[in-house]
């Protein structure tokens, strides 16, 4: 068994990813009622036609019972991506609606497509909120009349169509640049206080449960993660010379030089004695290297505190990155130890990352 399967056993019933999306799930409730209202407002206030008032007041019903059935009604038994993505389709066919109802694409409300590409963006990743700006442009098409296919696809036309999408494009792809971190936030606010206690680093049972959900993630978003094992070269040595105190301080200071290297969304933890295991989200093998010779080199300059006294050492890492190295952690943390043990049968004070 390895040292992942050992600390998964001990997790909580609820699974981070249940917890995470139970969360995003009442934001996008949140965000359907303010769309309702936004419309309901916009209808009470006087900016619909006399001629085009059924239409908004059947509409809004219906998506009010749409909203209603999905979320109190128990359609679906459990939260899951799947029921997000329907949400974001009836509000895409609600907010087309109503803009048919209320000048088309001179309507006050077109920006309301803005909501579920923010929605899409945090909820679903981005191939899917890729999938959502189509069906918008989609969407503008049929509510700027009738073109035929040829006038569809003029420079003119394409031209007109970009500018409409351009903003839309642009909150898609700073939303989705930030969702990482906001994910990576609602998984530190589920996770247990598991904190080795020597360096204040994680745990290996707090690693398991942040790295598992933080996987499924990389997998289901096609999104590049990479692990990095760590080991100090000479801890044997300080503490055969200068006792196990010394090696303790040196393993704290060394956590603190590793996690400096880091960006807040990477995961830092004692694996066990003098290794350290770290997991970069969204990182190629390209990325990871820059960052584990970051690492190595500012161990290697650094001084490090050892029951009062000033030692140096140095540190031997090994990387692997998913999917070019394995499709699952054990088979990273197999890989990167690997090329540890490369490493240090190379001269130590180095990085090893096997090319494919």
């Amino acid at each position: 068994m390895g040292l992942l399967d050992k600390f998964r056993q001990e997790k909580a019933p609820a699974s981070m990813e249940e917890e995470q999306l139970r969360s995003i799930s009442r934001s996008v409730g949140e965000i359907e009622w303010l769309l309702l209202i936004v419309v309901l407002l916009y209808h009470v206030f006087g900016g619909t036609e006399p001629d085009d008032r059924s239409g908004i007041v059947l509409s809004m019903v219906l998506y009010t019972l749409s909203i209603m059935g999905l979320r109190y009604a128990a359609f679906f038994k459990r939260e899951s991506r799947w029921k997000l993505a329907v949400e974001t389709w009836i509000m895409t066919g609600f907010i087309t609606w109503a803009l048919l109802h209320t000048g088309r694409l001179e309507s006050p409300l077109l920006n309301s497509y803005l909501l579920i590409i923010i929605t899409s963006a945090l909820a679903l990743g981005k191939l899917t909120t890729l999938l959502e700006l189509a069906l918008i442009a989609v969407c503008l098409i049929f509510l700027g009349g009738d073109f035929t296919v040829i006038e569809i696809v003029s420079p003119k036309y394409l031209a007109g169509l970009s500018v409409q999408l351009a903003p839309m494009v642009l909150v898609a792809y700073i939303t989705t640049m930030f969702a990482s971190d906001i994910r990576y936030g609602i998984n530190q606010q589920g996770l247990p206080s598991e904190a080795d206690e020597l360096t204040e680093a994680l745990s290996g049972r707090g690693f398991a449960i942040i790295a598992d959900s933080l996987f499924g993630q990389a997998i289901r978003y096609d999104r590049a993660i990479t692990l990095l094992v760590i080991e100090c070269d000479t801890l044997k040595q300080i503490n055969d010379e200068q006792g196990q105190k010394a090696g303790d301080a040196l393993l704290a200071s060394l956590a603190t030089i590793i996690q400096g290297q880091l960006r807040r969304s990477d995961v830092l933890a004692r694996q066990s004695g003098e290794e350290f295991v770290v997991l970069l989200p969204e990182t190629p093998p390209a990325g990871a290297l820059h960052v584990a010779e970051k690492i190595r080199a500012a161990v290697a300059a650094s001084s490090l505190k050892a029951i009062g006294r000033s030692v140096t050492t140095t540190v031997s890492i090994g990387t692997a990155s998913y999917p070019r190295d394995g499709n699952s952690l054990d088979h990273l943390l197999t890989q990167a130890t690997r090329n540890v043990y490369q490493a240090k049968l190379a001269g130590h004070n180095r990085v090893v990352q096997q090319s494919r």
